[in-house]
């Protein structure tokens, strides 16, 4: 760690979840880091089931890992020092500096994060050490002061940090002035003087008819008006971190050649496996909710992963999901699993610890794979290299619980590092493996493209999502008062 150097920060919260912190900070870091600054990005707290392996061993929210790509910067666990991962309505995996911590239901961690605050504060002193300027993001709303005791996210970080705040609202969602002047309303007075400006996200038409509204707003809450920024089509080819990213209308694709069909069950983790084929013009994807019907024209089911493997193995037969599986492999037509995917497709799926959930066991799985999972304390964080058994070169990472072992591993998936990794089913059609990111790689997804009968991939994705980053810079530049901002930041 460098010593002598303690960056600037600010801080960007929210009036609501989902009003586009974390692609505003992106924005920004990408475009402080062009101005030659050493940018890093922060969130005290996130709670998402999309997560990436850091290059110290350990893993931290997507958005965050976004943020850094943007700044150019190695992923490190102090960029997210505290990570709750859904395993049910009320429960959550808790990871601190990268690593599993145990499980928590929402009331217990209202007692457990006066105690987390100590580590949060010591990963964000470790980032201020190594930067110019750390970018602070939120969680949910400022204006939760229901939640507001023993706060780690918000406005307690913002105090116990000394991190001025900027405020973004989403005009998009209707009623952003009562929602920007509302949060002033309900804040203490001294988390309210926290804040120093605003920001009204995702606007759409000609920004003179919204003037009025900036003024009133300024008006209302005293807070400086930091820009109108409108709405950034593009964002949707950037990795997206939270769920509710796969309730958008997909895009149209009439010309598409291949069909891809995705269940997406209550407890789906990693589904930014899906935006390389989201990107391909040739590729449509279909997701499918419990309550629909997987599309018997498909040229791939393909099966993600899960932070409750048993739990959504439950909810995919309920939803009739492994009949229309069934279906599909009866038409010749492949099966591939990632991760708890790859899990479900075996026999059975034991889960003797309760690590994912209610201690137990499922002794019906898919039996598409003849194999078994037994999940364990353990949990495997790399990035990987390797080449699957068609010769396909590929990288991507490992991030699981589990051992899974079985007659089919003998006809390997792929081989990570010299070891044999993932299985196969003896017709070929079925396969299953640990690794995410596989399609991220032009390689094996143009291999996967051609063997799906379609042409091989023209894209690069990598340089594509850098492109879109870069014009998500100039975006902020055009419409925001970077100078502000900076001059904001202490």
């Amino acid at each position: 760690m460098e010593t002598g150097r303690v960056a600037k920060a600010l801080m960007f919260q929210g009036t609501g979840s989902d009003v586009g912190k974390s692609l505003v900070v992106a924005g920004l870091a990408r475009a402080f880091t062009l101005r030659g600054l050493k940018v890093l990005p922060f969130k005290p707290q996130n709670m998402s089931n999309n997560a990436a392996v850091t290059e110290d061993g350990g893993e931290i929210g997507r958005a965050q890992a976004l943020q850094a790509r943007a700044a150019r910067a190695a992923l490190s666990v102090h960029m997210n020092p505290v990570l709750l991962k859904p395993q049910s309505e009320v429960g959550a995996q808790l990871v601190v500096q990268g690593r599993v911590e145990g499980n928590a239901k929402a009331a217990e961690y209202q007692e457990i994060k006066a105690r987390l605050m100590p580590r949060v504060l010591e990963s964000f002193d470790r980032l201020r050490a190594q930067a110019d300027l750390v970018l602070v993001e939120g969680a949910g709303s400022a204006s939760e002061v229901n939640l507001r005791r023993n706060d780690i996210a918000n406005m307690g970080f913002a105090r116990a940090a000394d991190v001025p705040v900027v405020l973004i609202g989403d005009i998009d969602r209707g009623g952003v002035i009562a929602s920007l002047a509302g949060t002033k309303l309900v804040l203490e007075r001294e988390d309210a003087a926290m804040i120093r400006g605003f920001i009204v996200n995702r606007f759409r038409g000609d920004p003179a008819l919204f003037a009025e509204g900036m003024r009133m707003i300024e008006g209302f809450t005293g807070w400086s008006p930091i820009g109108l920024l409108p709405h950034f089509a593009e964002a949707v080819r950037l990795p997206a971190e939270d769920a509710l990213a796969l309730n958008s209308a997909p895009v149209a694709k009439p010309g598409a050649k291949i069909r891809i069909a995705v269940p997406i069950l209550p407890h789906v983790s990693n589904f930014d496996d899906l935006d390389p084929l989201d990107a391909e013009p040739d590729v449509e994807l279909v997701r499918v909710r419990p309550g629909g019907v997987l599309p018997a024209d498909a040229d791939l089911v393909l099966l993600l992963g899960s932070k409750a493997t048993i739990a959504d193995l439950q909810a995919l037969k309920a939803a009739g999901f492994d009949i229309d599986i069934a279906a599909h492999v009866r038409r010749g037509k492949p099966v591939l699993g990632l991760c708890g995917g790859y899990q479900m497709l075996g026999k059975t799926v034991a889960d003797p610890d309760g690590i994912e959930g209610p201690a137990g066991a499922i002794e019906t799985g898919l039996g598409l794979l003849d194999v078994e999972t037994r999940l364990t304390g353990d949990k495997r964080l790399e990035a990987v290299t390797g080449e699957t058994a068609d010769g396909n070169s590929f990288a991507g990472y490992e991030m699981h619980v589990g051992e899974t072992s079985g007659p089919d591993c003998a006809r390997a998936f792929a081989r990570v590092a010299g070891r044999p990794e993932g299985a196969t089913a003896p017709s070929g059609l079925i396969s299953g493996t640990y690794v995410h990111g596989l399609f991220a790689d032009d390689r094996q997804r143009s291999a996967w493209l051609t063997r799906l009968g379609g042409e091989a991939s023209r894209l690069d994705y990598e340089a594509g999502v850098e492109a879109v980053l870069d014009r998500l810079a100039a975006h902020m530049e055009r419409h925001l008062d970077l100078d502000r901002l900076f001059r904001l930041a202490r």
